[in-house]
């Protein structure tokens, strides 16, 4: 849920920047940089290799994003940067050399990505081995409690935190909150049938799902975690990926979904939702409204 391009120049709170902090991170000698972002860049070093540098958002970002995308490259179902270094405050990965979206690799992901689920996890809100519990989502703050239970672990630790911290901020009014504190109280009879814990990327929307030019999908900036694979689908929807039609039949292949799945995608789109409510404003707390009585009126 971050931003993937623009302008700026990226420097830690002690005036590093990017190319000296590869360089110190990787022992590589570095040749150039550019910036992407406030908190991207890339970097040449020598040999022509391009690398991603980025600066963490908060306190554990850069340890809980290396330790996540170690983990889903771990399954060996998807294409993920390897990871070249890392400390508090930086974090560098191989770039990915962007291509054009296709229905084919669209398929070959929605694949991988049903084989990504099925590596599996511990339980519902484990965070990946040597990933710390406070973790992010985006800029936000994510909290990776592990749970047995599905439709209680997603009330208590991602649907509700976000829906207190939208309330004290105003964006949802506390007559409006009832609505949502409602849908959680009937999440046993909404979930649908039991599933397992998932290995998630956990933050799925497009800007997260490059397509390169090798013909693949890679995924970059997870916020991973065991959970309930529809959320990953359901963010997909939600944020719009290109070629989801074939992205759903290449999974279907591998892992049908329950019955009824179409069904529950709001459910699952509601804590997204509420965490952009958070971050960006009043626009996704009524989305997040709406998505809250749909699902309660079915």
């Amino acid at each position: 849920m971050t931003a993937h391009e623009g302008t700026g120049r990226s420097a830690g709170a002690d005036g590093e920047g990017p190319g000296a902090a590869a360089a110190r991170l990787t022992g590589w000698a570095v040749a150039g940089e550019r910036a992407l972002s406030g908190s991207l860049a890339e970097v040449t070093v020598d040999g022509g290799r391009v690398v991603v540098v980025k600066r963490g958002d908060g306190p554990g970002a850069t340890r809980a994003e290396a330790a996540g995308l170690r983990w889903l490259a771990d399954a060996g179902a998807v294409r993920i940067p390897a990871v070249h270094g890392q400390d508090d405050s930086w974090l560098v990965t191989d770039r990915v050399p962007q291509g054009r979206a296709g229905r084919e690799a669209a398929v070959r992901f929605g694949r991988g990505l049903a084989a990504l689920h099925a590596a599996g996890a511990p339980a519902f809100g484990a965070p990946p081995p040597d990933g710390p519990t406070d973790a992010y989502i985006g800029r936000a703050p994510m909290r990776n409690v592990p749970g047995a239970d599905w439709p209680r672990w997603y009330a208590e630790h991602r649907v509700l935190p976000y829906l207190r911290r939208a309330v004290d901020q105003g964006t949802v009014r506390p007559g409006e909150a009832p609505v949502v504190e409602r849908l959680c109280e009937r999440l046993p009879e909404l979930a649908g049938p039991a599933e397992p814990p998932a290995r998630l990327h956990g933050d799925l929307w497009n800007g997260n799902v490059l397509w390169a030019d090798d013909g693949h999908v890679w995924l970059i900036d997870p916020a991973a975690h065991g959970g309930h694979r529809e959320t990953d689908l359901a963010m997909l929807h939600l944020f719009g990926c290109p070629h989801l039609d074939g992205v759903l039949d290449g999974y279907q292949e591998v892992a049908p979904l329950a019955d009824g799945w179409t069904e529950r995608v709001g459910v699952h789109q509601l804590f997204p939702l509420l965490v952009h409510a958070v971050l960006f404003g009043r626009g996704y707390a009524e989305q997040a409204l709406t998505v809250a009585r749909t699902a309660l009126s079915r």
